[in-house]
């Protein structure tokens, strides 16, 4: 009978989860809903030093945002509960006994002092076969006296026996066969007394194998230990129920080598975290995907093809097109280098594609930001559509469009030097004059009255309406002109032009103050001429 398709995924609440993280929840929940599989979300808290306070509701926010779907899990529930590993001491203890019992593990009193003793005296020191007669554990000292250690509270560990000279062979299903042979490996911990913890060896082997996990898809940076678990796996008698493993390519930073860590991201101005991350120790803010304006679905989308592809020329693709697609077949073994101008790209598409009422509701906390309020969803919705081309993400609609929602409060210093002359102030009191006469303000009735009135004057058109845009928008920039006039009141569109006559001289150091200056201030102002 086939096995069913279960995966987990296991983050430590230590800290925001890394957008690496990410990636490999989004593969392990891509993957179940292929093969019609679950997907756990299990909290591996068994380094209490470690935690930090609102860690693991950061974790639960950022799947959900993202769309990654959990079937069981600490909110969830299910029947394989608890899925906080450290509420699961009781378990853990009965596995850590078993091998004892079988002799696969020994239980060592080493200080730190000591360890560090040895490290000192033997170059490349590793606790395994070559070492661990000449330390302090249950394997070189009497039984009675380990008994009497314990009892009288001396802090130990419990370690793996690992035999020596023995090929260990790893299945992955992205690089194949690994073999490594078991002499390089040490006796690592699997319990400490200390905190009554199993430590992520043994407690990922048994959660795993208990709860019937078919497939471990982690990070590259887990291979290591991949050996060490599948000889767990046999110290138990569970090779008929090991998992298949899968180790994800790493995520590289954008430039150069290495791993991509916060400081690329600090550096070069790009989050690595999915949500914004508030410090409770330091009280650093860490910026997020979320909060620089990224919308979900193309973050998604970019992570995806992070280190795989769908064996097409497929870019855009919706979650479920991920299911269909996705096949660790096409995952590459190296690394894939975080080329965040691509996300932004990603953003870019999906903006686009989003339907202008949404983007609106997504927009509305930005213009609470800058004080902004009064405008209805419409407005908005049909404002940030025709800016939403020119954005990459979502505050940028602001720094595109605030011309929809506030008027300028200075103008573009190049468009006022090219687009701003002696004649403009009293055309664009005549264009005032053209705007208050139309009933109709849609765009291509207002279009063809002014257009028509510019060629009756015989005035430069361009010129005519540049200084129009400016006097608007506060720059030669922005959407077809007279879409903005359609959505704009009419009141606040003569009222802007008036500003700019009112505020705009030509050129400043030369024109203002002079008698042409001065008698058109004063017909604007319905005052005599000067003498």
């Amino acid at each position: 009978m086939e096995r069913k398709v279960r995966v987990r995924f296991a983050p430590s609440p230590t800290g925001p989860l890394h957008i690496g993280g990410v990636r490999t929840a989004l593969y392990n929940y891509i993957f179940a809903r292929k093969h019609g599989g679950d997907m756990i979300l299990r909290i591996e808290d068994t380094d209490s030093r470690r935690f930090v306070p609102g860690a693991e509701d950061y974790i639960n926010e950022s799947l959900q945002w993202l769309g990654i779907g959990i079937d069981e899990g600490v909110r969830e529930g299910g029947p394989f509960g608890p899925y906080k590993q450290s509420e699961r001491r009781d378990i853990y203890r009965q596995h850590v006994k078993q091998l004892l019992d079988a002799g696969r593990a020994y239980i060592a009193f080493d200080t730190p002092e000591e360890l560090e003793a040895a490290r000192a005296e033997i170059p490349n020191f590793q606790y395994d076969a070559s070492t661990r007669t000449r330390m302090r554990n249950s394997l070189t000292l009497p039984a009675d006296e380990v008994q009497k250690l314990i009892d009288n509270g001396t802090q130990y560990v419990v370690r793996f026996l690992i035999e020596p000279d023995k090929e260990v062979k790893v299945n992955d299903l992205i690089r194949g066969e690994v073999t490594v042979n078991s002499s390089i490996l040490d006796d690592k911990v699997l319990y400490k007394s200390a905190d009554d913890l199993p430590t992520y060896h043994l407690a990922n082997i048994v959660d795993d194998h208990l709860m019937e996990v078919s497939h471990v898809i982690r990070g590259e940076e887990w291979l290591p230990s991949a050996p060490l678990h599948v000889l767990l796996y046999e110290a138990f008698g569970w090779q008929d129920t090991m998992p298949q493993f899968v180790h994800l390519p790493l995520l590289l930073k954008p430039v150069g080598n290495g791993k991509l860590s916060k400081r690329d991201g600090d550096k070069l101005g790009f989050p690595v975290f999915p949500l914004e991350w508030h410090d409770p120790k330091s009280g650093e803010i860490s910026s997020g995907f979320r909060e620089r304006g990224y919308l979900p679905e193309a973050l998604v989308n970019f992570l995806a093809l992070l280190g795989w592809n769908p064996g097409d020329d497929s870019e855009l693709m919706t979650m479920q097109e991920l299911i269909d697609k996705f096949s660790f077949e096409h995952c590459s073994k190296a690394g894939a280098k975080f080329d965040f101008k691509k996300g932004e790209w990603f953003n870019h598409e999906y903006l686009m594609r989003k339907p202008d009422e949404e983007l609106a509701a997504l927009f509305m906390p930005i213009l609470e930001e800058h004080g902004v309020s009064g405008f209805t969803p419409e407005y908005v919705a049909r404002a940030i559509g025709m800016v939403k081309g020119r954005a990459n993400l979502i505050p940028d609609l602001w720094e595109q469009g605030s011309f929809f929602f506030i008027a300028p409060e200075g103008y573009a210093e190049k468009d006022v030097k090219k687009r701003w002359s002696a004649e403009t102030p009293a055309i664009m009191e005549e264009l005032i004059g053209v705007l208050e006469g139309i009933d109709d303000m849609t765009s291509a009735n207002a279009e063809k009255i002014v257009l028509d009135w510019i060629a009756f004057k015989e005035y430069h058109l361009g010129n005519v309406m540049n200084a129009f845009r400016l006097a608007v928008v506060g720059a030669c920039r922005g959407p077809h002109m007279f879409d903005i006039t359609e959505l704009m009141p009419k009141e606040e569109v003569t009222r802007r032009i008036r500003k700019a006559i009112d505020t705009l001289h030509y050129p400043p150091a030369i024109y203002e103050d002079t008698e042409i200056w001065r008698n058109q201030r004063a017909m604007r102002r319905g005052e005599p001429p000067v003498a």
